[in-house]
């Protein structure tokens, strides 16, 4: 009787989510509403993701979210900077060191994320519902990825301006910093994609496994109790 219980709480918090009107979503259908969920999977993902990002060799270790050099061809200063990254070795050497810088700045995004999960509305539940593996983070990316990436810049800046980055941050900043600060963007730019790209891993593996959360709202979203 129990598992027949939970099986029609589960329908019908789905039948729900994807036919009636929005207002009617707000209503909790069992314990627990859609947004709810959606919120329950964005944080669980969200916290997942900073916790991999963070270790030492967070970024670099991983393809999905490596650093790289920015591509120096094209800007005013790039002939300087094309010298300089011209063998495998330095390009190697940087590269690492800007995975670095990403693991330091990275914790400073935590608290912008976790501040546009809670003001997630009730319509981007409903889209989420009807979305793809991904479809939590894409919408917050939308919403958070410009004021994340803008939290990153000064770490980014500063973190540029030390140890072996100190040559190719005076090379960038030979055309009166035009180069200097392109470079800074390009890094925080890259930073703050990759975040969400790792966001978006884990809400697809837990859209994929709901059940080892152990979490019941994201169990009866994702069908998975």
């Amino acid at each position: 009787m129990a598992t027949k219980m939970v099986d029609v709480d589960r329908r019908t918090l789905l039948t729900a989510a994807a036919l009636l009107p929005l207002a009617a979503c707000a209503t909790p259908v069992g314990r627990y509403t859609v947004e709810d969920a959606v919120r329950h999977l964005l944080q669980l993902s969200t916290e997942r993701a900073f916790a991999r990002l963070t270790e030492p060799g967070g970024f670099y270790d991983d393809q999905l979210t490596r650093i790289v050099p920015p591509d120096p061809s094209g800007s005013r200063g790039g002939a300087v900077l094309a010298s300089i990254l011209r063998t495998r070795a330095v390009r190697d050497r940087l590269a690492l060191a800007l995975n670095d810088v990403a693991v330091d700045v990275a914790d400073s995004a935590t608290p912008l994320v976790m501040d546009a999960i809670r003001r997630m509305t009730l319509a981007d539940a409903v889209a989420v519902l009807r979305g793809g593996p991904t479809a939590a983070t894409d919408l917050l990316a939308r919403e958070a990825r410009g004021s994340v990436v803008e939290a990153l810049l000064p770490g980014v800046s500063r973190g540029v301006r030390s140890d072996m980055m100190e040559i190719v941050s005076a090379a960038l900043s030979a055309s009166s910093g035009t180069d200097y600060t392109a470079m800074i963007d390009n890094v925080s730019g890259q930073i703050g994609d990759a975040i969400f790209r790792a966001i978006g891993r884990e809400e697809a593996e837990i859209r994929r496994n709901p059940r080892a959360t152990g979490d019941p709202a994201l169990m009866q979203l994702l069908n998975g109790s």
